[in-house]
C-alpha cells in the first residue's frame, strides 16, 4: 500500500490544500510524492515564514532546498485572533493547546488563508532542474504534512505567528474588556432558562449547541493578581480507601493546580492540560510538584525514578523540546552543516584531537551536542554513565561551550 500524507485533520488538509488550491503542477507534484515515500528528504526544519530541507538526489551531495511561504503582518494576525477570541469552543481549546479546524474558517473570515493557495508557496532548490517546483521541492511540500501531524500550531510559525506569540495575543483579547455583543439566540435562551425542563421554571443551563457557537466574553481584569499562587484550604476528612491517591499526594496535585492556574491568569503559560501522562510528571518532578507513582497511580509512598529524574532534568532545560531531544533517535543531518558545526566547536577551543562526529551528534571531553530535527543545538553531559540534557537550546554549537 502506497504511503498516505496526513494522519491528522490537519495534514490532510494540507496536502488537500497542496494538491487543489496552490496551483502546484500536479507532474511535479506525483514525482514529489515519489521521492518522499523513498525517504529521499534527510533533514526538514521549520522556521518562520520558510521550510528548510536537505534532499537526497542522484550526485554524492543532498540537494539544499527551501520553501518559502507567504506570511501575513500584524494587522492581519490582529483580525484572526478577534476572530477566534469570538468563538468560545476555538478560545477555549486554543487555550489549553489544541487547534480545531474551525480556526481555519475564523482565519479566512478575517481575510487570513491559513492553508496554501496560489502563489503561497515559492520553492527554491540546489538542483540543476529548472522546473518549478522541481521534485525535490515538492517531496518537502509533502512531508510538511507529517509535521503538522506532530504539531499543527506549525502552520500558524509557517505564516508568520508562533504559538507562543498567538496564545498571548489572544489572552491579552479576552483581557481588553468589553461586555459581549448580544447573541441572535439570547432570548430564546433566557425563554429556555425562564420554563425550565417540562416547565418546572428549574434553570437548565446553556444549550451546548449554543454554547459553542456563541461569542466569548472577555475575562474580566485581574488588578491585583497575588504575587504568588494560593494553597489550597484543607479538606475534612480523608479520601476514601480505595481513592486512587493518598492525602499528600492530593495536596501536592492540588497544590500543583493552583500554580498552573496561577500562571495562566497571569498570561505566562498555558494549562498544561494536554501533556500526555509521561510529560506531566517530568513537568511536575521539574517543579518540585512531584507525585511519585506507588501502589495507587497517584500515592507518594514511593520515591522518584531514576527515569523521571532523568526526564525532569530534561523539561527543566527545554520542556517538551527537550523531551522530544531526550527521545529522539540519531538521524542524519547534511554533512556539510555537520562539518561546518565541528568547525565552530573547534574554534570555541576544541581540540580537534578529541572531537568525534556521528549523525547528528558532536561528541567532546564530557559532553555531547546534538542538533534536534527541529534545527535547535542541545548540551549534553555524561552523568552516571547515561547523556544528560544540561543546558537550554541554542542555535548555533558554540553557543552551548561558552564558560559558564
Amino acid at each position: 500500500m502506497a504511503v498516505q500524507f496526513g494522519h491528522t485533520w490537519w495534514g490532510r488538509a494540507w496536502v488537500d490544500a497542496l494538491e487543489q488550491r496552490a496551483r502546484v503542477d500536479p507532474n511535479r507534484l506525483a514525482r514529489g510524492r515519489t521521492y518522499a515515500r523513498q525517504d529521499r528528504v534527510t533533514s526538514l526544519a521549520v522556521e518562520r515564514g520558510r521550510v528548510l530541507a536537505s534532499v537526497r538526489g542522484s550526485r554524492r551531495l543532498d540537494y539544499r532546498t527551501r520553501i518559502d511561504v507567504r506570511t501575513y503582518g500584524d494587522d492581519e494576525w490582529a483580525r484572526v485572533v478577534d476572530a477566534i477570541a469570538g468563538r468560545a469552543g476555538h478560545t477555549a481549546a486554543l487555550l489549553d493547546g489544541e487547534l480545531e479546524p474551525g480556526v481555519v474558517d475564523d482565519a479566512r473570515e478575517a481575510g487570513v488563508e491559513l492553508l496554501p493557495s496560489r502563489g503561497d508557496l515559492k520553492p527554491h532548490c540546489s538542483c540543476p532542474d529548472d522546473a518549478v517546483p522541481c521534485k525535490h521541492a515538492a517531496a518537502v511540500c509533502y512531508l510538511v504534512a507529517e509535521v503538522l501531524d506532530d504539531d499543527p500550531f506549525t502552520l500558524f510559525a509557517l505564516r508568520g505567528r508562533s504559538k507562543a506569540d498567538l496564545l498571548a495575543e489572544l489572552r491579552e483579547a479576552r483581557r481588553r474588556g468589553g461586555a459581549a455583543e448580544a447573541h441572535p439566540d439570547d432570548d430564546a435562551i433566557a425563554a429556555l432558562a425562564a420554563t425550565g425542563p417540562q416547565g418546572t421554571g428549574a434553570d437548565p443551563g446553556m444549550v451546548a449547541r449554543l454554547a459553542w457557537s456563541r461569542e466569548l466574553a472577555p475575562l474580566p481584569p485581574v488588578p491585583d493578581l497575588p504575587a504568588a499562587p494560593g494553597t489550597p484550604a484543607s479538606w475534612p476528612d480523608d479520601p476514601p480507601v480505595d481513592a486512587p491517591f493518598d492525602p499528600p499526594g492530593l495536596l501536592v496535585l492540588a497544590t500543583d493546580a493552583a500554580r498552573r492556574a496561577w500562571r495562566q491568569v497571569r498570561g505566562d503559560a498555558d494549562s498544561a492540560l494536554a501533556l500526555d501522562r509521561d510529560a506531566d510528571r517530568a513537568r511536575r518532578e521539574a517543579e518540585g510538584a512531584t507525585v511519585p507513582a506507588g501502589p495507587a497511580p497517584e500515592s507518594t509512598a514511593a520515591a522518584p525514578a531514576p527515569d523521571l529524574t532523568h526526564r525532569a532534568l530534561a523539561w527543566r532545560h527545554g520542556g517538551e523540546a527537550g523531551l522530544a531531544v531526550l527521545d529522539e533517535a540519531p538521524w542524519r543531518p547534511p554533512l556539510a552543516a555537520m562539518a561546518a558545526a565541528r568547525a565552530a566547536v573547534e574554534e570555541a577551543g576544541v581540540s580537534p584531537s578529541v572531537i568525534t562526529v556521528s549523525n547528528n551528534r558532536i561528541t567532546g571531553p564530557g559532553f555531547q551536542l546534538r542538533l534536534s530535527r527541529a534545527g535547535a543545538w542541545w548540551r549534553f553531559e555524561k552523568r552516571k554513565g547515561r547523556w544528560e540534557v544540561a543546558a537550554p537550546p541554542a542555535e548555533a554549537p558554540d553557543d552551548l561551550l561558552a564558560p559558564g
